[in-house]
């Protein structure tokens, strides 16, 4: 089969202005890739929640001004760069901000004529029917996952599961407790199946998405809007508390509430969420004295190269049913309305279908 021709010009959604709609723009330029640099043809974007961030203005000042976004995503290589050995073209690939093994190939910047100016874009984005991403943010598609499942190994997965599996690996019998159930809370609450647990126990302000977490394995659930979760976690764990909470929400009133909830003398608290740009959280440090922990995770502590194959292998097994994550479906030129579904909580995961029969034609 012969390689497929590299395009001239792309269509993309690009962040112009903070807290306006991002523009879909059609006449973006495409230059072969350089050293380091893979292009890919993106068949699914994933949405995530820092998307939302940036687009709303609440990441700080944005200097990058205008660029592209998004990072995960799943498609198929069709030219590498120098010193690329990693994939190949026609090889379907996972796309995620993680660094793992290969080339960094920098930034990137495209040229648009209708917009008069160079767009920006960093080591991987997703929000665009092609993209030249550095090797060190793609990964081999393990054989067998979908390209619409791929997406979730972006970011969901390896963060969300990556924060049981990798940093807390709950003991036998432990109490978990999880705010948030977006695409990284769910993916945390999955994790916790591979464990022994004694309780896991989702929180979040949508019954939807907690009737959703009894499939997934919550043994209790807590909606956050008609009661106070720390009091009734409590009360589930007979005064002491959680041995482990995960913070997924973004929110600095809920990385507090989630430090409240975990015992004295042991527990731990995880988030890897990002509030708004300037928070700051306000915790007891006598809380820490009397052995509270909190830390943040970067990426769950996952190794794209090395945690992909073995959440693939997980989903595979049955074990990780992510495929019911992938609630809602979008066009490229609908990306605005599944930011807003996001925002609203409509949504757990948004994905954005570019070019979903990729698969199929490989």
């Amino acid at each position: 089969m012969s390689p497929e021709p590299q395009p001239l010009q792309m269509t993309a959604a690009v962040l112009t202005r903070t807290e306006q709609p991002l523009e879909i723009v059609s006449d973006i330029a495409l230059a072969p890739p350089k050293r380091g640099q893979v292009l890919v043809k993106l068949a699914y974007s994933g949405v995530c929640h820092s998307q939302l961030m940036e687009v709303r203005g609440l990441r700080g000042p944005d200097a990058y001004l205008p660029h592209l976004l998004g990072h995960e995503g799943s498609g198929k290589v069709i030219a590498v760069g120098e010193g690329v050995t990693k994939v190949s073209p026609g090889d379907l690939v996972v796309l995620g901000w993680i660094k793992g093994n290969g080339l960094d190939g920098g930034s990137v910047r495209y040229e648009c004529g209708c917009l008069g100016q160079t767009i920006n874009a960093g080591g991987v984005t997703t929000f665009n029917e092609y993209a030249l991403v550095s090797e060190n943010r793609v990964v081999l598609l393990p054989a067998g996952i979908p390209l619409d499942i791929a997406v979730l190994f972006g970011c969901a997965v390896p963060t969300g599961a990556g924060i049981v599996t990798n940093d807390l690996k709950p003991d036998t019998g432990s109490t978990v407790a999880i705010f948030g159930l977006g695409g990284i809370g769910m993916s945390a609450l999955i994790a916790t199946m591979l464990f022994d647990c004694a309780r896991v126990i989702a929180v979040d302000v949508s019954d939807e998405k907690l009737a959703l977490s009894r499939s997934f394995g919550a043994t209790d659930i807590i909606n956050a809007k008609s009661s106070d979760p720390v009091a009734a976690l409590k009360a589930l764990t007979q005064g002491m508390g959680v041995d482990y909470a995960i913070e997924a929400s973004g929110q600095v009133s809920v990385i507090e509430q989630a430090f409240a909830s975990i015992r004295r003398g042991g527990g731990v608290c995880v988030f890897a969420s990002h509030p708004a740009h300037g928070s700051r959280i306000s915790i007891d440090p006598y809380e820490l004295i009397c052995g509270k922990q909190i830390r943040g995770s970067w990426g769950g502590g996952s190794n794209p190269d090395r945690d992909i194959p073995l959440f693939a292998k997980l989903y595979l097994e049955g074990r990780l049913p992510l495929e019911k994550l992938l609630t809602h479906r979008y066009a490229l030129s609908q990306i605005n309305e599944a930011l807003d579904d996001m925002e609203h909580q409509r949504v757990g995961r948004p994905l954005i279908e570019i070019d979903g029969g990729l698969g199929a034609a490989a």
